[in-house]
């Protein structure tokens, strides 16, 4: 059994995502040279390292442009890292590092939303947004796949499952990923109207989720 610690996404694109770490040096950031890629604008090309030296592990800052954080306080120079720390980067990536004495979870529960950002009315078939409702409504499709992303509190809801919500008994015959990606596009410019935060987030390779803060 590998006791190595591993590195797992908490919070960003790569939500879920988990690297087993090994004697080497490791590079994270947005270039594709890197050992680990981050596709977020915000991390720098080269943002971090993860170094080992003398039987314990060390992260690295690589002046990064957006700065790294470690349980909350920027990192400067290189600190050791210990079971259950929470490295931030660029305030757009979580990672989780699991030491080799812990229990890697097999998942992460996304934040449950109160309803407090967004709110949903189906039998008005309404949309309320920081007290103010969206006014034209949204269209048929727009709302239900907007009900589906809310009902999921959060949890990633892949294509498969947008197109039974949105164009139920179809089985997706005639919906291509263009119509998907255009039905999403109209649905945040709706809710632009009200409010600039981006409700949907794109979950690459996996599909859409809502953020309702």
């Amino acid at each position: 059994m590998d006791d190595r610690p591993v590195l797992m996404v908490s919070e960003g694109e790569l939500i879920g995502r988990r690297w087993t770490l090994n004697d080497d040096e490791l590079v994270i950031g947005r270039g594709t040279d890197a050992d680990i890629v981050l596709p977020e604008r915000q991390v720098s090309r080269y943002h971090l390292k993860i170094i080992f030296r003398d039987g314990r592990y060390y992260l690295e800052d690589l002046d990064s442009k957006n700065g790294t954080f470690l349980n909350g306080q920027q990192v400067k120079g290189t600190v050791s890292l210990q079971d259950g720390d929470e490295i931030q980067i660029a305030l757009c990536v979580r990672l989780l590092f699991v030491g080799t004495d812990a229990t890697v979870p097999l998942s992460f529960d996304l934040p449950k939303t109160d309803g407090s950002g967004m709110i949903l009315e189906e039998n008005k078939r309404t949309v309320s947004m920081r007290g103010q409702e969206l006014d034209p409504p949204l269209s048929l499709a727009q709302f239900r796949l907007l009900q589906m992303l809310y009902d999921a509190e959060g949890a990633v809801c892949g294509r498969d499952d947008i197109i039974e919500a949105v164009w139920p008994g179809t089985g997706g015959l005639g919906v291509s990923e263009q119509a998907i990606d255009a039905l999403v596009r109209r649905l945040r410019d709706r809710l632009a109207e009200l409010d600039d935060h981006n409700y949907i987030v794109t979950v690459r390779g996996h599909g859409f989720r809502l953020d309702n803060p």
